[in-house]
């Protein structure tokens, strides 16, 4: 058991201004098919680039503290006790900031999938994983399905 509160998060080495804390701690904890990740954001900073998931639901509950979430519908601030659903795909695409000035800390629960992908509009990036298998690169041009066989 924990206190999501009280938790030590570790270190995110990003890029400036994609700097914050985590801990995961469900695979500790025996979970098999959930994800469960705790986050700290100090001001000014925010976690990953805008993006959606294929095969995973996530959700965001704010622990405390104000975060603004980037999603298709635009900005949004969330402060502690908000709850938000990102669902499968593009209607699902988020990023999270922090652009208050205190800390905020924010727990993102999910589904976890043995394969999947997430999507990068902004950057036209992809990454797909699967069991033995990841890759991250660019989107670049549909093919037909025998084309190259």
């Amino acid at each position: 058991m924990i206190n999501l509160r009280d938790c030590e998060l570790e270190p995110v080495d990003g890029p400036e201004r994609h700097r914050f804390r985590a801990l995961h701690p469900a695979s500790e904890a025996g979970a098999k098919r959930t994800g469960f990740g705790i986050y700290e954001l100090d001001p000014g900073q925010a976690t990953w680039p805008y993006h959606f998931e294929l095969g995973s639901e996530e959700w965001l509950l704010v622990i405390e503290g104000e975060v603004v979430v980037r999603t298709p519908d635009g900005d949004r601030a969330l402060r502690a006790g908000d709850v938000v659903c990102f669902p499968e795909g593009p209607a699902g695409a988020h990023s999270i900031r922090n652009e208050s000035g205190a800390p905020a800390r924010f727990a993102m629960p999910s589904v976890d999938e043995r394969a999947g992908a997430a999507i990068y509009p902004d950057s036209r990036k992809l990454a797909v994983h699967g069991p033995g298998f990841r890759h991250r690169g660019w989107i670049g041009d549909e093919v037909e399905y025998w084309e190259g066989e």
